[in-house]
């Protein structure tokens, strides 16, 4: 039998409890036959106001994530994609890795969409070189996206990180705070990066990409295109970038 919904691919999505980006921006780039079913990671403290408190939630994260990951295993999903994105790029590439293949291992050998080998992936479809990146993260989580992109032959021209106070207040950012911030690291780069999966910023990069002349990669966007494609989805779609809506 199969799902009436989910009849051509069924996504499981991990993200943290005090997400409220993610769910809505990969409803509204779904495709017919293609269903995300959400399961979330329990952050009992969301304080993210300085590294210590940065590096607390990711313990968190690390003490919660299998067991979001068993629940969303009983939906029986056919591909397990990260809603979330600090822990995708900490320790570099290898850390990106190892991250991977945990969570494989824990979904019985499916295979894994992260935001961090997402834009890895769309960065060289787009021959890019020099990349500014935009996130929520305090200096901690900004030197280790620093770190990953280096890791993968990029160099970051500029990067700016918000240093939201709570996992919360990064879904609070708003539009014109993201704007002035791609115009704030567009110094010689060939393509904007955003990460933070709690940032909105999928529409503001379609708009953004007309405006600066050069791909503008949103984490979830890209996330979305990897999971798509990996699993043969090939329809376009639109007001979500230039990689959903061409490749």
């Amino acid at each position: 039998m199969t799902d009436v919904l989910g009849w051509r691919k069924k996504f499981g999505v991990i993200i943290p409890s005090t997400n409220t980006i993610v769910e809505p921006d990969f409803y509204r780039m779904t495709v017919p036959g293609v269903t995300p079913h959400i399961s979330r990671i329990h952050i009992r403290d969301q304080n993210l106001s300085s590294d210590e408190a940065f590096e607390n939630l990711l313990q968190q994260i690390r003490v919660e994530i299998e067991y979001a990951v068993q629940r969303v295993m009983t939906a029986e999903p056919d591909y397990m994609v990260m809603g979330m994105s600090a822990e995708t790029f900490w320790d570099g590439v290898e850390g990106n890795r190892k991250f991977t293949k945990m969570i494989s291992d824990w979904a019985g050998g499916l295979k894994v969409a992260t935001g961090a080998e997402a834009c890895e992936r769309a960065l060289k479809l787009f021959g890019a070189k020099k990349i500014g990146v935009v996130t929520p993260y305090q200096p901690i989580g900004d030197k280790n996206v620093v770190r990953f992109f280096n890791d993968i032959g990029f160099e970051v021209t500029a990067i700016k990180g918000f240093r939201c106070p709570t996992a919360i207040a990064i879904a609070n950012v708003s539009q014109d705070e993201l704007r002035n911030a791609l115009i704030e690291v567009n110094k010689d780069a060939d393509a904007l990066v955003q990460v933070g999966t709690n940032l909105s910023m999928v529409g503001l990069a379609d708009e953004a990409e007309r405006w600066l002349g050069k791909p503008v990669i949103a984490i979830n966007a890209a996330t979305w295109w990897m999971a798509m494609r990996d699993n043969g989805i090939e329809e376009k779609v639109y007001g979500a970038g230039r990689l959903l809506r061409e490749h």
